[in-house]
């Protein structure tokens, strides 16, 4: 086995770069690929890895075996990794995982997205010339403003739903005589009450005290029939006698 120095995050981008330029990938290719870099990570960027079926299937969330072989042999015809498959059950298959990324030495690639190719199987490097492609770039920089403005725009659109429902709620309506008969009518009082409540703030145009304009009627109505059961009690007698005080004795 040979051991690589591997920048992790140069490859990945490099990987990643290829992906959006190749549109032969498909979402088995990267998450099969995936997993391999994975074992490959495990085992300390060794090369080669030796794999099992089941487990890289498990790793990469693919079920199908037929989608499983397929996606490893056009990963190796496409150049991503070098796969020797093994028909012993005890032996597993070998993967040759290169590396990707910008180098010196390694050949010119000059950004065509292909690369160049060196050495045999073990160790190979596949140097590309960008490792990040700029139009990934953008479509970051495009992302990014996309979802600060969709913030700005949920900001906006939330203090304009509060200022609407400060100002609607600030807004008064005056009740009917039928929804002020129901609310007293609720509150156990008669409609005759609700009758002279609706006849008087109706006359003096909902003004509370004569100045202030009334912002809840409901609130008022309370008030009203709060100060109604006062008034409608029975006066009491100042001049009352008390039958049982005896009169003739000395005050």
């Amino acid at each position: 086995m040979q051991k690589q120095s591997i920048n992790y995050i140069q490859h990945l981008s490099t990987f990643f770069g290829m992906i959006y330029e190749d549109g032969r990938l498909s979402p088995a290719h990267i998450s099969l690929y995936m997993a391999l870099f994975q074992f490959w990570n495990i085992n300390r960027f060794q090369n080669p890895i030796s794999i099992c079926r089941g487990e890289v299937m498990n790793l990469s969330k693919i079920g199908s075996k037929a989608t499983y072989t397929r996606c490893l042999k056009e990963l190796h015809e496409w150049g991503f990794i070098q796969y020797t498959p093994s028909f012993n059950p005890i032996k597993g298959s070998l993967v040759n995982l290169y590396t990707f990324g910008k180098g010196s030495g390694h050949g010119s690639g000059k950004g065509s997205g292909k690369g160049s190719e060196h050495g045999s199987g073990k160790g190979t490097v596949r140097v590309v010339g960008k490792v990040v492609v700029p139009s990934i770039n953008s479509i970051n920089i495009t992302n990014k403003r996309n979802i600060i403005n969709y913030r700005e725009e949920n900001e906006i659109s939330s203090s304009e739903q509060k200022i609407k429902k400060k100002v609607s709620s600030s807004i008064f309506t005056a009740p009917t005589v039928s929804e002020a008969e129901q609310f007293f009518t609720e509150h156990h009082a008669t409609s005759l009450e609700a009758n002279r409540f609706y006849n008087h703030f109706q006359s003096n145009g909902w003004l509370v005290g004569g100045r202030t304009k009334m912002k809840d009627w409901k609130a008022a109505a309370r008030n009203w029939m709060s100060r109604s059961k006062e008034f409608n009690k029975p006066p009491t007698n100042p001049l009352s006698t008390d039958t049982t005080k005896n009169y003739s004795e000395p005050l």
